[in-house]
């Protein structure tokens, strides 16, 4: 069973930058596709970006679209997200998640993998 751990997040003023990181020691990745979504207060949760498991394939949501990059290092067994420009609507706790493939609609791999989401990070933005 994998389980997925995701860290990086913190407290950045507007403007700011984060590069969150989503590593399992049980299980290699390189076969999957890694989901990076989010959940704040009140709100349903959202896909945010997508990664095929070669690395060769990315897609993001529209609110994020611009602003992150993801990314993998398949020999370090880790996936990247790099949150640059980020807005207080940003704020939530992101969590990863693997798959066999990642649509361009993040809505179908999030209820695909939704109940598998570990612990998350908590990225907060604010002044």
């Amino acid at each position: 069973q994998l389980q997925l751990v995701e860290s990086g997040g913190g407290l950045v003023q507007p403007g700011g930058s984060l590069r969150l990181s989503c590593v399992d020691s049980g299980f290699t990745l390189d076969h999957y596709a890694i989901g990076w979504f989010r959940r704040a207060p009140g709100k349903e949760p959202e896909g945010v970006s997508c990664i095929s498991s070669s690395g060769e394939s990315t897609n993001y949501g529209d609110s994020v679209k611009g602003r992150f990059t993801i990314s993998r290092d398949n020999a370090k067994n880790t996936v990247y997200l790099q949150m640059n420009s980020l807005k207080p609507e940003d704020t939530a706790i992101y969590y990863c998640a693997a798959d066999t493939f990642c649509e361009d609609d993040l809505r179908y791999m999030l209820v695909r993998t939704s109940d598998s989401w570990g612990q998350g990070t908590q990225v907060t933005v604010s002044s």
